[in-house]
Order: C-alpha cells, then sequence, then structure tokens
C-alpha cells in the first residue's frame, strides 16, 4: 500500500550553527537558554560544541536532519514510505527578530525546493514561514506556493509568546485559503509567560506533555477567535492525533453552551474541527487512539505521519499496517487523503 508521511524535517547546517550559538551564549530576548530550559530541551539534538559542520553519516538525529539524499531515500525504501512531505524543524524562524527572520524563511524555502526538484516523487514541501512579519509571510507563502512548488506552509505555534489569533496575522489565513493550502500548526514548547510550571520537570516542557498543551491552546485561540467564519475555507492541521483536542470534543461543545465564552462564533467547536482541520498520527502509535479517532472526526480527516527523525519510520510503519481498520480506510489515511488535501 502507498505511504506517504506528513511532519517529516530537515535541518540545514545554517540552522544549526545558529541553534548552537544561541545554546553556548546569551541569548538576545528575555529568555535565559540552558540545559534547564524549554528551548534547551526542544533543541536538544544539536550538540553544544565538537560537532563537524559537515555530515559524517552518523545516526544522531542531527545527522538524519541534515541529510536529504541517497541515505534517506534508501531508508524510505526499506521502511516502505514512496514519499516524505518535509518542513524545517522545530523552532524554525520564530526566534529571530523579523527581519532576520524573513531573510532566513526565503533561503530555507529555496533549499526545501530544491531538495524536492531533485526527488520530485520522493519529496515535497511545507514551507517555512516567519510571522514576524506577518504580509512578508503572507507574500512568501504565495512564492512558495506559486513559483516554488511547495504544497502550504508550517508555523511552529507561538511567535515569542503571541499567537495567531491576533488578527494582526490574519492576512496569512486570507493567502492560504485563497491558494486553497493548509498551514500545519508544528508544536513547539510553551511559550515564555507559560513554560515556567513545566521546568520543574523539564521534560514536561517538550514532547512528553508541553507540545500537546501549546499546539492545543493554540488550536483552540484559532476556534474561538472566529477566523474560521472569517475564512472558512482554511485549512489547519494538527499532528499526533489531534493534540489531545480530538478527545475533548465533547466537552468543549457542552461547556460552550454554557458560557460565557468571550466570543461569537456561528458553530460550535467541534464543528470547526471537523471542517477546518485535519489531524495526522505522527508520533501517536497507538492503535485504540487511532480507532477513536476515526469515530471523532472520520477517516478523511486523519492522514499518515511519522515525525521522521524523532519517531521511527519502521515503528510508523508497522503501526499503520497491523491497525484494526479496513483496507479502504487504511488507504484514505496512508496516501488519498494526503493526495486530495495537498494536490500531490
Amino acid at each position: 500500500m502507498k505511504k506517504i508521511t506528513l511532519e517529516e524535517h530537515f535541518a540545514t547546517e545554517e540552522q544549526v550553527n545558529y541553534l548552537r550559538s544561541i545554546l553556548e551564549k546569551e541569548y538576545p530576548v528575555p529568555e535565559v537558554i540552558d540545559e534547564e530550559t524549554a528551548l534547551g530541551m526542544e533543541v536538544r539534538w544539536v550538540p553544544s560544541s565538537g560537532y563537524s559542520s559537515s555530515l559524517r553519516g552518523g545516526n544522531t538525529i542531527l545527522d538524519r536532519l541534515l541529510e536529504v539524499g541517497e541515505r534517506r531515500l534508501r531508508e524510505l525504501d526499506e521502511d516502505g514510505i514512496d514519499m516524505q512531505v518535509l518542513s524545517l524543524v522545530s523552532p524554525g524562524v520564530q526566534m529571530l527578530d523579523a527581519p532576520t527572520a524573513t531573510a532566513a524563511m526565503k533561503r530555507y524555502n529555496d533549499r526545501l525546493a530544491g531538495i524536492v526538484r531533485e526527488h520530485p516523487e520522493r519529496f515535497a514541501g511545507l514551507a517555512t514561514l516567519a510571522p514576524q512579519d506577518p504580509g512578508e509571510a503572507a507574500d512568501e507563502l504565495e512564492r512558495a506556493v506559486l513559483e516554488l512548488g511547495l504544497k502550504g506552509a508550517s508555523i511552529n505555534s507561538h511567535i515569542k509568546g503571541e499567537y495567531l489569533d491576533d488578527k494582526k496575522y490574519w492576512v496569512i489565513f486570507e493567502r492560504a485559503e485563497r491558494l486553497d493550502v493548509p498551514i500545519y500548526i508544528h508544536p513547539r514548547s510553551p511559550s515564555p509567560d507559560m513554560v515556567k510550571p513545566f521546568l520543574t520537570y523539564p521534560a514536561l516542557a517538550v514532547a512528553m506533555w508541553g507540545f500537546g498543551a501549546e499546539t492545543s491552546l493554540h488550536a483552540m485561540r484559532l476556534i474561538c477567535s472566529g477566523v474560521f467564519d472569517q475564512y472558512p475555507g482554511l485549512k489547519i492541521i494538527l499532528g499526533h492525533l489531534g493534540e489531545g483536542l480530538t478527545f475533548w470534543l465533547w466537552r468543549l461543545d457542552n461547556r460552550w453552551q454554557l458560557g460565557p465564552t468571550g466570543s461569537e462564533l456561528a458553530k460550535k467547536p467541534s464543528d470547526y474541527f471537523r471542517d477546518n482541520f485535519t489531524i495526522t498520527t505522527s508520533g501517536m502509535f497507538s492503535h485504540l487512539a487511532l480507532q477513536y479517532c476515526c469515530l471523532a472526526v472520520g477517516v478523511e480527516r486523519i492522514l499518515f505521519a511519522v515525525d521522521y527523525p524523532f519517531e521511527s519510520n519502521q515503528a510508523g510503519v508497522q503501526f499503520i499496517e497491523a491497525a484494526p481498520i479496513n483496507d479502504s480506510d487504511k488507504e484514505k489515511i496512508c496516501h488519498l487523503n494526503a493526495e486530495r488535501l495537498l494536490k500531490l
């Protein structure tokens, strides 16, 4: 069965060198960066020192992020994956000031488009955006889709503590709806105002809990903001089987109806979730959870993803092949839904 994976990452040496520099020096914004902070945990795949800037064929996460050529293709063949949809690894460019981030996103998107051109049958891409300058980000989304051939965009949740429900960012959503491409809200550690309680146990700030808490909050802020009433064709992708929201739909609607909510919406929260969101299996290889999600949102709203290289391609493939769902539904999740959503 054909398999397309949707949350698969790459890095560039420029990005790695910048991350290393801020991990080893004082960070130029009011966030302390060291091994005990959220960002330090989030980019723990970046060696602080002693790493050669050129790939040496190792098996570390960093090696695998940097390698997007024959070795990665060989692994895809061995594990039975036909195509990866690539995106720049978190935290992307959202830690940078607006002019630096705007310039960097263009370089990263040019790099990604080059990767796709080299192997168009094996790789597709989601553009990096720098929401720090919303107008520039919207224009770059248009360039990435119409000129570079990328299939949408990935944004790593908050922008130095700000969220995309703020109307100054809605130009990005307007452009995405007009281009008919999705935006993947990818996790990162909770915002500076919220991260401190997580750091008592630092692992909570990242994939164990904080990523899901952060991204589900962001998604709910979007729903509550009314952005989907303004742009009903807007398409958002969430990983990890919906960052927990799939399991809260009944309660979200129940509490919403009791109010007060602070905003007026045309529909219930669950309606927006089912109409405007698609979820992926990235890093959530639970058959029980997958079966529930099929019932809660429908198989047409679920995409196969691994979260490479943070999760194993082999484990992801074994999970979906053994899933206790019928072959027709499995076909939709494995590739048909992705082909429709991304126009592959």
